[in-house]
């Protein structure tokens, strides 16, 4: 019998304040558990606009604590009520000048499984991320959830091969991807680098992008959010260019095994000779 997880993500249009942004997200989780979904994932800090198109102080009002702040204490609460499991990235405080770019994981109980921190951060015109975050420092944890086992990368994580490698190292089933990537910048990559991630390390993502024109820039969110499985392909159609969309696909957990026997990237791995890779 497959394996078979139905699993969700929410690709959305700034609303313009956190409590209406809070409230869609909620709707759509129910609309998926509605549909059958076990598991959903939110977009890059979801519950706020994308504020590192600029560099202001205020932006900071953003922030709260992971997990005892409002958000992911809502979450861990509609978690519990849908019965699915939650990836919830929001701009997290974590004492006075500490601040991350960060993911939490509910299970499908409500209970808060731990965080994952971004490592990688963007510092350029339209992504000034170094202005509000400090790098990710929990390592590239993989999450033992009701679902199976999931793991998280954000945003510009996705460039770099090593946190991919990592996550499947540990044995990540799922990997979820939020974003926000603009039109101009990275709409030729967004296609190609996460089904080449999906296909090196034998796992399927969820890559999310926010959609739409915010308030604090020109950056152009062009959506197209997917699935891919561990051959690379797309599971059904990525979502639209232009509008906010719930999507919901069946994965098939049982193409890992079979992808890993056929394509036996884990067993021909040289650990041994890559020590260069990581000297300074």
């Amino acid at each position: 019998m497959s394996n078979i997880v139905r699993a969700a993500l929410v690709q959305a249009k700034w609303t313009g304040d956190t409590a209406s942004m809070v409230d869609q997200h909620e709707a759509h989780t129910r609309a998926a558990a509605a549909r059958g979904a076990q598991i959903i994932g939110f977009q890059e800090v979801f519950n706020a606009p994308y504020f590192c198109q600029v560099q202001e102080a205020e932006h900071h009002r953003w922030a709260e604590p992971v997990p005892d702040g409002p958000t992911v204490q809502r979450m861990c609460a509609l978690a519990r009520e849908t019965g699915m499991v939650l990836v919830v990235p929001v701009y997290e405080s974590d004492g006075p000048g500490f601040y991350y770019n960060t993911a939490a994981v509910i299970d499908a109980d409500g209970s808060y499984l731990g965080k994952y921190r971004k490592h990688h951060l963007p510092h350029l015109p339209g992504f000034w991320e170094k202005y509000y975050f400090r790098p990710g420092n929990l390592g590239w944890p993989v999450f033992d959830t009701a679902v199976g086992r999931i793991g998280v990368y954000i945003c510009y994580d996705r460039h770099f091969p090593e946190g991919w490698r990592a996550l499947g190292l540990a044995g990540a089933q799922l990997v979820y991807n939020p974003s926000a990537t603009s039109r101009g910048l990275s709409s030729y990559l967004w296609q190609l680098e996460q089904p080449a991630a999906a296909v090196a390390n034998e796992y399927f993502i969820a890559a999310i992008n926010r959609v739409g024109v915010e308030e604090y820039g020109d950056n152009d969110f062009y959506g197209t959010s997917y699935f891919v499985d561990p051959y690379g392909q797309f599971v059904g159609d990525p979502a639209s260019g232009t509008d906010e969309e719930l999507v919901v696909r069946d994965l098939d957990f049982d193409l890992i095994d079979e992808v890993r026997q056929k394509w036996a990237f884990y067993r021909d791995r040289r650990p041994d000779a890559y020590q260069p890779l990581t000297e300074p």
